[in-house]
């Protein structure tokens, strides 16, 4: 008799409690996963098992009322054997279904009950079973490769509201990476790291290469030129600023025309001097800078204590508070980047992943080698996999099915295949009764 799998609370209108020695301790055990659809398979099981029933009593009844009411000559005889041997078909069939899931009639025969008292066993057979025959690495190279996975991703990725779509997915997914992130920790690495990097830099051997390279081509020249021109322009713009500082700085006794004097014609030939400087490429001062230029490369590349007092500026700079609250400020504008590129379907970052996206996908429909290659490393992951991992997999199956609920597990299996098994009942008693027919019939002519 086949037998819908119930749950606990409907268990009353299918099976009998099963009394074998592996029925499971309330609180033991795993549950069992739901069964979909379960009401409607308790309807289906129930009118099933009716009208198997029905089929046996129908048999029963008329094989008493042709044994009482008739003397079992001629047709009664034929009919009464084909009722005999379909009540022992359907009984057969009967004990063979009901003992699949429970004892019949809460008797505890050997061997019925068999789901409860040898689940265990299933489940490693059924692991063993999915083991050898579909997790296997060849089984499973051939699937794989047979489903053309680059070249469906591939085709999938080359599609624009695809990549969009992913885009969107890939933004959200670095906004929540973010926001898992404890803060303090990203602060404290960001300066940890800032500091790490600048303390690592040999800043005056950067900068001795530097000068160098600027003034194997007379660049610093151009800097020089520069820094006269503006200073000029700027004596020029400040002179009657600089005037009225000297007067206050000359002696009190000394008259304003006196001072006037003076001062222009210290101004004068300051003007005259730089003036002369930019006009003359081969001037002593020019000389002069020329060689404080070398000076400095020189000390810079190989003075230990101008190196020492690079180095003491490079820390001064990474304690400045200022500094500080920068790099901590850094990560939160990131944040806020991240969560408002995220939310805008049209960002900039949005469009590049799409754009990204989009090319890896036309890269891998058109470049043979690279789908090719993809291919190959997919086989080979999934065949490594297989061939590593088989062993756990199958104890995944077998595990499970031992920690599930010996009883639980028998009654949703009879909901799962209870309907279809109660079509043997029916077949044993209308099966029997042919074959009964059919003996009687031989014996008679053999009679």
């Amino acid at each position: 008799m086949a037998v819908d799998v119930h749950t606990a609370e409907a268990s009353s209108d299918i099976a009998a409690p099963a009394t074998s020695g592996t029925t499971s301790v309330p609180g033991a055990g795993s549950s069992t996963p739901p069964v979909q659809r379960q009401e409607e398979r308790q309807r289906q099981l129930r009118t099933m098992k009716r009208r198997a029933t029905g089929f046996l009593v129908v048999t029963t009844v008329m094989f008493v009322l042709i044994t009482v009411l008739t003397d079992a000559s001629g047709v009664w005889g034929y009919l009464q054997a084909m009722a005999e041997a379909s009540m022992v078909g359907g009984l057969a069939d009967w004990f063979a279904v009901t003992a699949l899931f429970r004892h019949p009639l809460g008797l505890p025969i050997p061997h019925t009950a068999v789901i409860v008292e040898r689940k265990d066993e299933f489940g490693r057979t059924l692991g063993e079973f999915v083991q050898e025959n579909f997790l296997s690495a060849g089984v499973i190279t051939d699937r794989v490769r047979n489903a053309r996975v680059i070249e469906r991703t591939a085709e999938w990725l080359s599609d624009p509201l695809n990549a969009a779509q992913l885009s969107g997915h890939a933004a959200d997914l670095a906004v929540g990476l973010a926001d898992l992130v404890n803060d303090e920790d990203v602060h404290r690495l960001i300066d940890e790291e800032l500091s790490a990097a600048v303390a690592r830099l040999p800043l005056a051997l950067i900068a001795s290469r530097g000068l160098s390279m600027m003034t194997a081509e007379n660049r610093h020249h151009e800097l020089f030129d520069a820094i006269l021109k503006g200073l000029e322009r700027f004596l020029q713009d400040s002179r009657e600023t600089l005037r009225v500082r000297f007067a206050q700085e000359a002696p009190w006794w000394l008259p304003d025309a006196v001072d006037d004097r003076i001062f222009d014609r210290l101004f004068d030939g300051v003007c005259r001097l730089l003036q002369d400087v930019n006009r003359d490429p081969n001037h002593a001062v020019r000389k002069q800078f020329d060689g404080w230029v070398a000076s400095l490369v020189d000390r810079l590349e190989h003075s230990d204590e101008m190196q020492q007092r690079v180095d003491e500026l490079k820390q001064e700079v990474l304690e400045h508070p200022q500094l500080r609250e920068w790099s901590a400020s850094l990560w939160g504008e990131v944040k806020e980047m991240l969560r408002e590129q995220a939310a805008e379907p049209e960002s900039e970052l949005r469009k590049r992943i799409a754009d990204g996206v989009q090319a890896l996908g036309r890269r891998l429909c058109e470049d043979d080698g690279l789908r090719a290659k993809g291919e190959q490393m997919i086989e080979d992951g999934v065949s490594f996999f297989a061939e590593h991992f088989h062993d756990e997999l199958a104890e995944l199956i077998s595990g499970t099915v031992e920690r599930w609920d010996a009883s639980e597990t028998a009654q949703k299996l009879e909901l799962l295949l209870g309907r279809d098994l109660q079509w043997i009942r029916i077949n044993g008693t209308v099966v029997g009764g042919l074959a009964g027919l059919a003996i009687h019939a031989i014996a008679q002519v053999i009679s």
